[in-house]
């Protein structure tokens, strides 16, 4: 038995250690540490409820708005605001408009670059594949950043600014949109389409869409040469490298439930184990029994939940917490939110080979196409001189409850209010669940999980099989810890 620790991490927002224990070559557990501590629950402490708005997009500058709208909603819970269809429509094209940006970044420029190492130069496939998709140099990026900056128009005309847009409120948005603007965001969001139609997919979104079993996957891969688009290239790659047997977790999936229209979500909120299963959010619990936090190591509701740290902790080895779900582990993200709301590729590629990394990115582009279809159609049902946003206030003592789903998945936000201040902030990101440790009965968390039989070489640099896993989550690390 040797142990080995891997990192920091590039390519990963934040810092992130992995600890793996290797005997006769393959990881036989794993710990990961997230080792920076934030502290945004203490500065909340003692705020203005709206400071919550204010603050918790400084969070992180690639995901602020889905710290946003977590907020938003959890100030919204509190004051049992309704908020108008216009306001939904808008704050959902804002946030999907960033988690569609996440996506489409950390495919070209977090993931497929590590398919350019020298480590493969002896697959057939390399030479095309590193020029394609070499970090910095390689063709994607110098085609993906115009791409993306241009879709990211419709964040500067909705929300202003990004990062840290304060147009989300607990009410909706702060900004309506004009018959013009409306045109040239649906003419922004069509660039966008015809962008993935051509490069990313080589053919329409409705047809990637409609894919429903991972043998339509697969023919639909086979109609044409892997490098006529760059799904296709990722495809080819995985099965040749056997992705879909690399990162299995625990197969237990969550979804808060995302992008609410008349109060229902477009992706259903659930929990799925081989089938659906209504999600009781009052089951959400979060322990520090191997987190350098003080605080009881026992379950607790986020409610209850205290972020002081304490370095001294027996048995820690992470600033990150332990979140569960009556007492399990869940993994969150794409895979998940595309499973529990039953898309049928989703569901087959589960129930034949779980959560793996080929899965995750299949349904991080799948979302991507299904999210970008939608936004068209959002846009199109805005309706000019109808409201955007509802107001309310704050007396006594409030309580409420903000669970939303970014790129990377379920985020939610606790909140404790008195006459308007924030007596308790607690905040449980998608990160957080995923590369959660140890809990108090030893059951490790997702990522920890999924290492867990990997090859690791004698040479730790070309341990490149760690990484894909690490990076089929789509780490934020600085949302992990506060």
């Amino acid at each position: 038995m040797r142990s080995v620790t891997i990192g920091p991490f590039n390519r990963v927002e934040g810092d992130l250690e992995v600890h793996l224990d290797v005997d006769d070559g393959r990881v036989a557990s794993a710990r990961v540490n997230a080792p920076l501590y934030r502290g945004f629950e203490q500065i909340l402490a003692g705020k203005s409820a709206l400071d919550a708005l204010v603050i918790t997009p400084r969070i992180c500058g690639i995901c602020s708005v889905s710290q946003s709208m977590a907020a938003a909603y959890a100030l919204r819970d509190a004051m049992g605001l309704v908020v108008p269809r216009n306001g939904e429509l808008a704050t959902n094209l804002i946030l999907a408009n960033e988690n569609v940006a996440d996506h489409f970044t950390h495919f070209y420029l977090f993931f497929m670059p590590d398919f350019a190492r020298a480590t493969y130069a002896e697959r057939a496939w390399h030479s095309r594949i590193a020029e394609r998709f070499r970090a910095i140099s390689g063709t994607a990026t110098a085609e993906i950043i115009p791409a993306r900056s241009q879709f990211l128009h419709l964040m500067g005309t909705m929300a202003g600014k990004w990062p840290h847009t304060l147009t989300l409120q607990p009410g909706g948005s702060t900004r309506a949109i004009d018959a013009g603007e409306r045109i040239r965001l649906l003419a922004v969001v069509g660039q966008f389409r015809r962008f993935m139609e051509h490069r990313l997919f080589g053919d329409d979104l409705e047809r990637i869409v409609g894919l429903d079993s991972e043998r339509a996957l697969d023919d639909w891969r086979s109609e044409a040469d892997p490098m006529s688009s760059d799904f296709r290239a990722f495809l080819h790659v995985a099965d040749d490298l056997g992705l879909s047997a690399m990162g299995r977790a625990t197969d237990r999936f969550m979804s808060y439930g995302s992008y609410p229209i008349d109060g229902k979500p477009t992706f259903a909120r659930g929990l799925w184990d081989g089938e659906r299963r209504e999600l009781d959010p009052a089951a959400i619990t979060e322990e520090t029994s191997h987190s350098w936090m003080a605080g009881p190591t026992t379950p607790h509701s986020p409610f209850d939940g205290v972020t002081q740290p304490d370095m001294d902790r027996p048995g820690a080895y992470t600033w990150c917490k332990s979140p569960r779900v009556a007492g399990q582990v869940v993994e969150v993200g794409a895979l998940a939110r595309q499973v529990v709301d039953g898309h049928p590729l989703a569901v087959d590629l589960a129930r034949r080979s779980g959560g793996n990394v080929r899965n995750r990115v299949v349904c991080r582009l799948l979302e991507a196409a299904r999210v970008t279809l939608a936004m068209e159609e959002w846009l199109k049902a805005l309706r000019a001189g109808e409201p955007y946003c509802s107001h309310g206030g704050f007396r006594g003592e409030m309580r409420g409850r903000g669970l939303s789903e970014s790129a990377r998945g379920s985020l939610g936000h606790w909140i404790d209010l008195r006459d308007g201040t924030i007596v308790n902030y607690q905040i449980v990101s998608p990160t957080t669940w995923n590369f959660s440790p140890r809990d108090a009965q030893g059951v490790p968390g997702a990522l920890e999980q999924a290492l867990v039989g990997l090859s690791v070489p004698a040479d730790v640099e070309a341990a490149v099989g760690v990484q894909h896993v690490v990076r089929s989550f789509d780490p934020c690390m600085v949302c992990t810890v506060h």
